[in-house]
């Protein structure tokens, strides 16, 4: 027995460890992706399937091993169109990666050239932001950045305006016809307004958080957008990036956005991973 149990160990090479590791890591990033939305259950319940196929198949219980196996087998297709939004969240958060950004500046030094933006005039934007949660105006404004939301864009009514306190003011105004939905930034100007907004599905969400916020979440969850939301009922300011609500004061917006832009998340957080 000894004998057989040190023969499997000599067996066992670092491409196997590293290989384990990496399941390891990959089955952390997925739970990290789905962790507080309602897909947490079903990631769930296709470990517990996968863990019972391995188990029956062990005991060699031919039917269960069957009907399980062609569950896995036949599921892969339906998990991609249930975890839509994971995934793309997944293969955003890998573009954003610093692998993904060498592979960029390589292709750049190759003699392809990427769109340069020039920066974002700030100030008009959160000056608005300021006067509205005086006068306590609910307003929601994506800044895009990398990734564009032309299909955020074609769902709302376009403008291609020169950015300005006063036209943001007006467009949010209660009575105005433009004033649900988010207006988008991009490229210096105010692309569009009214757009409809995909909601988060985050059930752990403080209960004070209305439509505005839950789409501020949502988009920032499927692109890398910032959102900039003042709340109709209280007048506070709360910028959201990858899904997470940061509270500012008007002070303090500028700074902030700046610090946002300039930050770039993993698909996961090894610094989160306790020891």
């Amino acid at each position: 027995m000894t004998e057989l149990f040190v023969n499997a160990f000599i067996q066992i090479r670092i491409w196997d460890i590293l290989d384990i590791l990496l399941v390891g890591l990959m089955f952390y990033g997925l739970y990290y992706l789905v962790k507080g939305t309602a897909a947490i259950k079903i990631f769930s319940g296709i470990v517990a399937i996968i863990l019972g196929l391995k188990i029956v198949t062990a005991l060699n219980m031919e039917l269960l091993s069957y009907i399980l196996g062609a569950f896995v087998n036949v599921g892969f297709i339906a998990l991609i169109i249930i975890f839509q939004p994971e995934v793309r969240r997944f293969l955003l958060s890998i573009g954003n990666t610093k692998i993904a950004e060498s592979f960029k500046n390589l292709i750049t030094g190759l003699g392809f050239r990427y769109k340069e933006e020039s920066d974002l005039d700030l100030n008009p934007i959160c000056d608005a932001c300021a006067t509205m949660s005086q006068d306590k105006v609910g307003a929601l404004i994506l800044l895009v950045q990398e990734n564009n939301l032309n299909e955020i864009v074609e769902t709302g009514v376009g403008i291609n305006a020169i950015i300005s306190k006063p036209l943001i003011e007006n467009i949010f105004f209660k009575n105005s016809p433009l004033h649900d939905g988010a207006m988008v930034i991009s490229n210096n100007k105010i692309t569009a307004a009214r757009c409809i907004l995909p909601i988060t599905q985050n059930t752990h969400l403080p209960g004070s958080y209305g439509l505005r916020h839950r789409a501020g979440i949502g988009i920032t969850e499927n692109s890398d957008c910032i959102a900039l939301v003042v709340s109709e009922e209280t007048g506070s300011i709360r910028i959201i990036k990858n899904g997470k609500v940061h509270d500012v004061k008007a002070s303090e917006m500028k700074a902030k956005i700046k610090e946002l832009s300039s930050k770039k998340e993993n698909w996961f957080n090894l610094q989160s991973i306790k020891f």
